[in-house]
């Protein structure tokens, strides 16, 4: 489903990215593991069209998108839920997903889709009307999710959605992100500090260390890789 070849990404003159090559099959859910400065968030904002690689290529169902605008990004089927939820604070939980639907005018398909996403987290459906600003930084996690697929994503890009939340809510989104991929055939890329939480529900991975992909395999055995333990699992 997605391919980067040789990607390059540079900051000015600083590169992030150096010669990334990884891919998605659609139904998966893969990671990108890594330390904090590893380019890890860099490589979901080339994919997205918000800092466009230098050179390579990247390709969404065997078409070229890095030359494509972020928007068309999204109107190719790829949504991305970033670092920090970035929620807007002073719409409401209603107005906030109407905007992941905004490039959509299927009418019927919003509503089936709103009644989704309810179901996935009633908390919101509670608090629809609250102002997004108001929720509690998991329910602003569940928000920002739920804003994505309200895109109808077929790829979901996941920025370090464990970050700055406590762990039952951690778990518990983990949990939705796990039924997304299974019952509603959503395919996954996640980028995730938190290896441990990350392989358990992947089925890939990959591991990105300085700009440059080190490692790659299925995510059981990723668990049971010594360097693996030692840097990201702390075994």
């Amino acid at each position: 489903m997605l391919e980067l070849v040789n990607i390059h990404t540079y900051y000015g003159n600083i590169q992030a990215l150096k010669g990334v090559c990884l891919e998605v099959n659609e139904g998966e859910i893969v990671t990108l593991i890594g330390a904090n400065g590893a380019g890890k968030s860099t490589t979901l904002m080339s994919i997205c069209g918000i800092v466009p690689p230098r050179s390579g290529e990247i390709r969404f169902q065997g078409r070229p998108i890095h030359h494509l605008s972020a928007n068309r990004i999204v109107a190719q089927g790829i949504c991305q839920v970033p670092e920090g939820r970035r929620i807007f604070p002073h719409l409401s939980v209603l107005e906030n997903l109407d905007m992941g639907a905004f490039l959509r005018a299927d009418a019927h398909g919003i509503k089936a889709d709103l009644e989704y996403v309810f179901e996935l987290f009633p908390i919101l459906a509670q608090r629809r009307h609250q102002p997004g600003g108001t929720l509690s930084g998991g329910e602003q996690q569940m928000l920002a999710v739920s804003r994505a697929l309200m895109a109808r994503p077929r790829l979901l890009l996941l920025d370090e959605p464990s970050l700055g939340l406590a762990p039952l809510v951690v778990k518990q989104i983990f949990e939705i992100l796990r039924v997304i991929n299974q019952k509603n055939g959503t395919t996954l890329f996640l980028v995730e500090q938190n290896a441990n939480l990350a392989l358990k529900i992947a089925h890939r991975g990959y591991v990105l260390e300085n700009g440059r992909i080190t490692l790659s395999d299925s995510a059981d055995h990723l668990m049971v890789n010594e360097a693996v333990r030692k840097a990201y699992l702390g075994l």
